[in-house]
């Protein structure tokens, strides 16, 4: 049995090339005007009036019955209830999984440091953890309790004293049904506290505070259209990570790779929603073909196979590259979230890419590995942004701050430099307070 579906066909030789794809890509992330207001009157209406504006969304969008926030939050017995009540082979696949995240993030640990100058003068950086962080963790078409792990995990290896989760659930504060594997996930990664509830109402307590939930100093995690609106607007009172679009991957093969372990990848992006997009670039043309063949297969064994088509039809592309440099121009440009290189001699084509969020290399390098369990935090830049955005890492939870400690020498040196250009800026107090540093000026 097979499925016909139409997937865009290009050609990185032809004149238009650039045009097409970049048409493909529509990357615009400015959200409608409407979406904007709405979400702005949530954050202040939770502004405004916390637990209860918080309690009203939860109703109406979640159809929740709760009488107080405190009804929405799972407190740490019940997180760890939840975690009991695993499977031995679940249980062990999420401790595995939390193990190696934990692991490759420790190597990630900024240290403090400084040095001495001749005349006595100490500069250095002092790095220190935020006090509070807040994780959003999606829902919505799918539950993603690894989102908890590689959000959470980061924060605590980091240092971070609190870590304050939420999760767009309507499952109740309880250990049963499609939220234990979530509340599970939150106990083996150190969560805090864990509040069931999501949208911008959600963004909008934890940049704000409410009575019952705490305001947090920065917020990590991926969302819908209305979350990423409401991290927009809470910037500046709080951070945020960074701004998330649809799920993307982008393969790169020459053709010697499976063609059914190809489709199956590119399925692996697609399925997270219709908005998703999976692109193959191949260097081989009969290859695409291959691929094409083995996506119209494989695509009625899949249980949601309605959004992937949907996905593959929009948003999809198989790509023909001359050579490897033409490939690794049309992949610079797309600037994926995920890239897979599967090809032979991997780490040479990885010397050609500037712009990607993760990097799998070799045919036996999924990116589902990196969804749960390879280790880097699966939080990656979308849309583009990976020419200017990095992954989730500890260096999102913790801040730096300059020392500068001069000597009555170090002081006597620098001010004249600072007395010159304060003067040059007007600014009669900055050249002042420098001069008066220098014996006799005073």
């Amino acid at each position: 049995m097979t499925d016909t579906i139409v997937i865009a066909r290009l050609d990185a030789d032809q004149a238009d090339f650039v045009t097409a794809l970049d048409a493909l890509l529509d990357r615009r992330m400015i959200e409608d005007q409407g979406t904007s207001k709405v979400v702005a009157d949530i954050l202040h209406d939770v502004r405004t009036r916390g637990d209860e504006a918080v309690l009203d969304y939860s109703r109406r969008f979640d159809r929740s019955e709760a009488k107080a926030v405190s009804e929405l939050e799972v407190s740490k017995a019940q997180m760890q209830a939840a975690l009991d009540s695993l499977d031995k082979e679940l249980l062990q696949a999420l401790h595995t999984a939390a193990d190696r995240i934990r692991l490759y993030h420790e190597k990630q640990l900024q240290p403090s440091w400084q040095y001495e100058e001749d005349d006595g003068s100490v500069y250095g950086q002092y790095v220190t953890a935020l006090e509070r962080v807040g994780i959003y963790v999606p829902g919505g078409k799918a539950n993603y309790p690894s989102s908890m792990l590689m959000n959470a995990i980061p924060a605590k290896v980091a240092g971070v004293d609190e870590v304050i989760a939420v999760v767009p659930t309507a499952y109740g504060a309880d250990a049963g049904g499609a939220g234990r594997l979530i509340f599970a996930a939150a106990a083996v990664a150190g969560v805090d506290r864990l509040f069931t509830i999501g949208g911008a109402q959600a963004i909008a307590a934890l940049a704000f505070g409410t009575q019952t939930i705490p305001r947090v100093d920065k917020i990590t995690g991926p969302g819908n259209v209305y979350v990423t609106a409401a991290k927009k607007q809470v910037f500046g009172e709080v951070g945020i990570d960074m701004i998330a679009g649809p799920s993307e991957l982008t393969i790169v093969c020459d053709g010697k790779t499976d063609p059914d372990w190809v489709a199956m990848d590119l399925f692996s992006q697609a399925e997270h929603d219709e908005k998703a997009q999976s692109i193959l670039i191949s260097t081989d043309r009969e290859f695409l073909d291959r691929v094409q063949a083995s996506i119209e297969r494989l695509l009625p064994t899949m249980e949601r196979r309605d959004i992937i088509r949907t996905s593959m039809q929009n948003r999809g592309a198989l790509i023909y590259a001359a050579d490897q440099d033409a490939a690794m121009r049309a992949c610079n440009r797309i600037a994926p979230e995920h890239l897979e290189l599967s090809v032979d001699e991997p780490e040479l084509w990885l010397k050609k890419v500037r712009h990607a969020g993760a990097v799998f290399l070799g045919r036996y390098t999924p990116e589902a590995l990196g969804d749960y369990c390879a280790g880097p935090s699966h939080v990656l830049p979308t849309s583009g942004t990976a020419r200017f955005f990095s992954p989730l890492g500890v260096y999102d939870f913790q801040k730096r701050s300059s020392i500068i400690n001069c000597s009555a020498a170090g002081a006597a040196r620098l001010a004249p430099i600072a007395e010159k250009l304060a003067q040059n800026e007007h600014l009669q107090a900055h050249a002042l307070s420098a001069a008066w540093r220098i014996p006799g000026r005073k």
